[in-house]
């Protein structure tokens, strides 16, 4: 299952989806989160992390400005933004390389900005706006199969 599209017609359907990719997902795993301001990323990201049961939906927020925040209550989850970033010395400040030492779940935001090489399993994930609406396209490709068990999803569903 390499390759699979969803599209959800609102936050709340996002963070279902989030949720449903979590119940699959075993450290160690980078998830990299592709689209433009306002695509979801964040909200995907929410209902990931709160699927891992690493934190309440309520707690997870952007981390636009730390850059980094830390998830543990079951396992290790890392949600990254890298939107600020501008240059490798940027990216070197925040330790990515350290957060790879132990496995772990790593969500990273504005992933196109990551300069980074690593032999864990890599999700890439898409996230496009269709519409004016709350509406997203999904396009999640697991080359390493990382979301273990996942049957491919019906299309649009």
């Amino acid at each position: 299952m390499p390759e699979f599209e969803r599209e959800t017609r609102s936050a709340e359907e996002t963070i279902a989806f989030g949720a449903e990719l979590a119940a699959h997902l075993r450290p160690p795993a980078l998830v990299l989160l592709y689209g433009e301001l306002g695509a979801g990323k964040t909200t995907l990201a929410k209902g990931i992390i709160s699927g891992l049961g690493a934190a309440r939906l309520e707690d997870i927020t952007s981390p636009t400005f730390t850059l980094v925040h830390a998830f543990g209550n079951h396992g290790l989850v890392y949600h990254v933004d890298l939107y600020r970033i501008s240059g490798r010395h940027d990216l070197d400040s925040i330790g990515l390389d350290d957060l790879l030492a132990e496995p772990a779940v790593i969500l990273v935001e504005w992933a196109e900005k990551l300069a980074l090489r690593t032999d864990w399993p890599v999700i890439e994930i898409r996230l496009e706006s269709s519409g004016a609406d709350d509406r997203r396209r999904i396009r999640v490709r697991d080359e390493a199969g990382a979301l273990h068990g996942l049957a491919q999803p019906a299309r649009g569903t």
